[in-house]
């Protein structure tokens, strides 16, 4: 009797693996083409061109995000609806690149080059003793 129930629970068990959160690299994938879908549906809702969308989400797919954009556009061609334009302004790459240099001025040590210097020393261990040997 024991041994007959053995396999049968082993079957309960491992199919509430699910139920754990494990996600399988099917699901993964899924979830990715759906991201990249949703992403380009948004931005062609939003009057978005579709370069404009592939630059502002590099990690997503382009295939996904074109068949998300076309899927839109068909939508919103068949039910006459207008496009919503984005009323955040998108940020400016040469705003955030003077923002970083002028921070890097004031705040940090510079190297050569505009480089961030090393911190001087780990203060995990104790500084070194003067030349002398003693501390004063």
């Amino acid at each position: 009797m024991l041994k007959a129930a053995l396999p049968v629970l082993s079957l309960i068990f491992l199919a509430g693996c699910e139920q754990l959160g494990i996600e399988t690299p099917a699901q993964a994938a899924a979830a990715k083409e759906a991201e990249g879908r949703a992403i380009g549906g948004a931005c062609r809702h939003s009057g978005r061109a579709l370069e404009d969308c592939y630059t502002l989400n590099p990690k997503a797919s382009k295939a996904a995000i074109y068949a998300g954009w076309r899927d839109m556009d068909a939508y919103m061609r068949e039910n006459n609806i207008e496009v919503v334009p984005s009323v955040i302004p998108r940020p400016d790459p040469a705003a955030k690149k003077k923002k970083a240099t002028s921070e890097g001025e004031g705040g940090g040590e510079k190297g050569e080059a505009g480089k961030e210097a090393k911190p001087a020393a780990d203060m995990s261990s104790p500084p070194p003793l003067p030349a002398g040997g003693k501390m004063t």
